[in-house]
């Protein structure tokens, strides 16, 4: 393993730690807008929580797209033993999957008007 390459990896896991922080806060601020939404009927307080999840969900995209693009450097590797190309390409189709479901929801997001469907990310 290029450990220069894995220290780097970690550098960028923190910044997207942080980014996770930041989702969290968001959404806990967009579920109280969407509270608001339902006991109020202020449509303010429900495009507020829309535009939020937005935010999250393209951010997250960012997020799911790094982690695909790692992924895709890794599995094109050969030079690495069955096992590791085994889990390489379990990874790769993990990360496939997670980027397609973000942006599912994001497309669920921007359609869904009413907010009729409870989004949250994962």
């Amino acid at each position: 393993m290029n450990i220069e390459k894995r220290l780097k990896q970690i550098k960028n896991e923190n910044i997207i730690w942080i980014l996770y922080i930041g989702i969290i806060l968001l959404c806990f601020y967009a579920n109280n807008k969407e509270k608001d939404y339902f006991l109020t009927n202020n449509q303010n307080s429900k495009e507020t929580y829309r535009r939020i999840n937005i935010i999250v969900f393209i951010i997250l995209i960012g997020v799911y797209s790094y982690f695909e693009k790692d992924a895709i450097s890794s599995f094109q590797d050969k030079n690495k033993s069955k096992k590791e190309q085994e889990y390489d390409t379990l990874i790769l189709l993990a990360s496939t999957l997670v980027l397609i479901s973000g942006l599912i929801y994001l497309y669920i997001i921007i359609q869904d008007n009413d907010i009729n469907e409870e989004i949250a990310f994962s």
